[in-house]
C-alpha cells in the first residue's frame, strides 16, 4: 500500500520538486527535471538532473534525491514528486524506477508538469516486474 498523502502534502511535494528543477544542470538536453523525495521521517530531500558531457555520468533528478537521502542516513521513503516541462505529467525513467525500488516498492509517485497537471501512481504500477534484492 502506498503512502496516503493529503492534497496539501502532495502540493508541497510538487512545489519542492518544481523548485529543485530550477537548479538542474542540463546544458545538453535542456530538459530540466526536479524531484522531491518524502522520507518516512517527514524529511523532504530534493534532487535535480545533472548532465555531463560524458553522458553515462549524467544523473537523473530522482536518483540525485535518493543518493542525497541515503548519504544523509535515510533509507525509508513514502513518496516522490517529479516535475518537468512536458505536455503531460512526466514519469521517472526505468533506471530511476528500479533505483527507487531498491529501497521498497511501497512508494507513491506523483508525476507533474510545469503546467500544473499531475498524475499519481504506486511504484509497482510503473515497475511491475522490477529486479528484487535477493
Amino acid at each position: 500500500m502506498t503512502a496516503a498523502l493529503d492534497a496539501a502534502a502532495k502540493a508541497d511535494l510538487v512545489a519542492a520538486a518544481r523548485a529543485a528543477r530550477e537548479r538542474a544542470h542540463a546544458p545538453y538536453s535542456r530538459f530540466k527535471v526536479g524531484a522531491a523525495l518524502l522520507c518516512a521521517d517527514g524529511t523532504v530531500v530534493r534532487g535535480c538532473n545533472v548532465e555531463n558531457a560524458s553522458y553515462g555520468a549524467t544523473v537523473c533528478a530522482e536518483r540525485a534525491a535518493v543518493i542525497a537521502a541515503v548519504a544523509d542516513g535515510r533509507r525509508a521513503f513514502a513518496a516522490i514528486a517529479v516535475v518537468a516541462d512536458t505536455p503531460t505529467p512526466v514519469t521517472p525513467c526505468g533506471i530511476c524506477r528500479q533505483a527507487l525500488a531498491e529501497f521498497g516498492t511501497d512508494l507513491t509517485v506523483i508525476c507533474a508538469n510545469t503546467a500544473g497537471e499531475t498524475a499519481e501512481f504506486g511504484l509497482l504500477e510503473l515497475l511491475p516486474h522490477g529486479f528484487a534484492r535477493g
